[in-house]
Formats: structure tokens, C-alpha cells, sequence
């Protein structure tokens, strides 16, 4: 049973953020980087670019309801409703205790590291986040200010809830997780499943071997797999529902993209500048318009998940054969030719 917490409702000041000035070259694990010519001589990169909620994550149709209603009465709505309103209650208070979020919601920034030119690389270790005097305007002294804070951030999330929470916290937590997995026919961990496939259960998504299958081996050509997250929600709730829906190990915070403000396309833009080459190929995963608007001005392949429980665009469900198949179809098949010639 849920406890009569879950439901509690939200300050509206949060309503709109639960769901659904850069710098060039956008930081993974808080530093600056490229792809080098020697990365990509000797192998393809496959950059998976992902949407978050009703795509790795069940939320917003928990809340609303349209999940349940897919199922044509086979599962409790109010129960699904009850799940959804106790995640909420969970990644707000993970926000506000740990992550400072009451103090930065309304500096939405695209990615953790838009402001890193203004970190100084101050020590941080006794300063008071409390009493430094953040606030409007926005200007060059504040911007330094939530610079300290996105590095704060970015050094929690690296070390992970159970590094953050208490055990009874964390205890809650995992009830949560493995109620909505269950709820949801393991959707949660047929997704992070999934996840762990495309990127070989690498956190630095190092080289290895992958075939259209999935499967590893001599076999098939060498490959680096990407996995990149565009949401659409704001930035500190994106990277906390990481943490407690468990993919904060599959998607480093320098890979987390908030399109709150900028919009799809120009977060896929820095994408494709950042890890972009001859030998990369990009593939959007998601559910709603804006990613497949944005992926077909980029002319890469989208994939839309779908919420009904007899398409195979879900999770569980989705494979790595299918995901091949759009690819293949936007790129054409891989070095078809090349092999022919050998």
C-alpha cells in the first residue's frame, strides 16, 4: 500500500518543471572535450540521443492517468496516480535538500557546464551556499555564484544518492522503484536494461564491440556507443530523476541536456558539433513532437516510443535490431561494401 504522503500535492511553483549562454564545447565529467581525430579513425561512434519522461522514465502518465487508460482497464488507474504523486513528493524533496534547487529554479541552465568560463575554481569545501549572497540580477558576479552551485551539483551527482540519502531514505526509495517496475511490467528496468546494451554497461562509454543484435564478439566491427540525454524538463529535476530512477551510471551529468529553454534542435545542435565526424551517426530516441521535428530538420533517424502494451516501440520491447533498422536506413548498411572488397 502507499502511504497517505503520496498524496500530498505540489507547490505550484514546480507544476510546469517535473515533466516533460552556452559554451561550445560542453563538458563531460566537468571538463571540456572533443572527440580527437585519434578517437574516431579506427572506429563509429553511434550517439543515442534520448528523451527522459515516457520514454526511459514513466511519469507524467502515471499522473495523468494515460497509461493505465492504455491498458483498457487492466491496470488501476488511482494506483498508477498514486505511484506518479509519490515520485514527484520523491524528486522534490531530493531537489530542494540536497541539490539546491529552491535556490536555482529560476536559472534554468541547457547543461551543467554552459557557465563553467565563470567558475574561478574556487574551493568550495566551507562555503556558505546559504549566505553568498545569490540572487537577481543576473549578472557576471552571479553567474560566478550558480557556476560554484553547477559544480556542487555536478560532484553529488557523480557520487550518487547512496553516497547523499539516509538508509531509510534510501529504503523508500527502492520500494518505489521496484513498486513502479512492477506496476509498470518493468518498464524501468527494461529501459536501463536497454541502456546498458546500447552502451556495454560502460559509464565513460568506452570502445566495444556491438552488432545490430546486441550480441559482442570478434565478430562484428568496432564501435563507440553514446548515450546523451535531451529532456525536456529543467536541468537539476532531470539529473535527480537520473539518480532515483538509476541511470545516473549510464548518463555522466556532462551528457544531460535541459531543453527547457533553448528548445530541441539547439541542444541537438551542440550535440552534433560536440561529437560530430564522418564516422558518427546520430539517433534520436523519444516520444514527443519536438524531438522528431528536430531530428528530421538534423535528418537523423527518430524512433517514438510508444505507451500501448502491444508495440514493440516500448519497454520492454524495444531492441537493438530495430534501433539498427532506422539507423540502416537514414546511413545505409555499414560498410556493406567495404566487407564485399575483403
Amino acid at each position: 500500500m502507499l502511504s497517505s504522503s503520496a498524496n500530498e500535492l505540489l507547490a505550484s511553483r514546480r507544476d510546469g518543471q517535473m515533466g516533460d549562454s552556452s559554451d561550445d564545447t560542453p563538458i563531460i565529467c566537468g571538463q571540456k572535450t572533443k572527440l580527437s581525430a585519434k578517437d574516431t579513425a579506427d572506429q563509429k561512434i553511434n550517439v543515442y540521443i534520448w528523451d527522459m519522461d515516457e520514454t526511459l522514465i514513466l511519469l507524467k502518465s502515471l499522473l495523468n492517468g494515460t497509461y493505465a487508460v492504455a491498458f483498457n482497464g487492466l491496470k488501476d488507474l488511482q494506483k498508477g496516480i498514486e505511484i506518479g504523486k509519490c515520485w514527484e513528493k520523491h524528486i522534490l524533496q531530493v531537489c530542494d535538500d540536497f541539490f539546491l534547487y529552491e535556490q536555482i529554479e529560476n536559472y534554468n541552465e541547457p547543461f551543467l557546464g554552459a557557465l563553467s568560463d565563470y567558475d574561478d575554481g574556487r574551493d568550495l569545501s566551507n562555503y556558505d551556499f546559504n549566505n553568498d549572497g545569490f540572487s537577481a540580477p543576473y549578472d557576471d558576479p552571479n553567474k560566478r555564484k550558480l557556476a560554484y552551485r553547477h559544480r556542487l551539483i555536478a560532484q553529488k551527482y557523480a557520487q550518487g544518492l547512496h553516497r547523499v540519502l539516509d538508509q531509510e531514505m534510501v529504503k523508500l526509495w527502492d520500494n518505489l522503484y521496484n513498486l513502479t517496475d512492477s506496476y509498470t511490467d518493468r518498464w524501468l528496468s527494461s529501459a536501463r536494461n536497454f541502456l546498458e546494451l546500447v552502451s556495454g554497461g560502460s559509464k565513460d562509454s568506452t570502445p566495444h564491440l556491438v552488432s545490430p543484435e546486441g550480441a559482442t564478439g570478434s565478430s562484428v566491427m568496432k564501435c563507440r556507443n553514446i548515450n546523451v540525454l535531451v529532456t525536456s524538463g529543467s536541468l537539476v529535476p532531470s539529473l535527480v530523476k537520473c539518480l532515483l530512477f538509476r541511470l545516473d551510471d549510464l548518463f555522466v551529468h556532462g551528457n544531460v541536456y535541459s531543453s527547457w529553454e533553448v528548445g530541441k534542435f539547439q541542444c541537438f545542435s551542440w550535440i552534433k558539433e560536440r561529437f560530430g565526424s564522418s564516422s558518427t551517426q546520430f539517433c534520436v530516441i523519444g516520444d514527443g513532437l519536438e524531438e522528431c521535428e528536430a531530428a528530421e530538420k538534423m535528418r537523423w533517424p527518430y524512433i517514438r516510443i510508444d505507451l500501448r502494451p502491444d508495440s514493440s516501440h516500448r519497454f520492454p520491447g524495444l531492441t537493438m535490431k530495430t534501433v539498427q533498422h532506422y539507423i540502416d536506413v537514414v546511413y545505409g548498411v555499414p560498410d556493406a561494401e567495404d566487407d564485399n572488397k575483403q
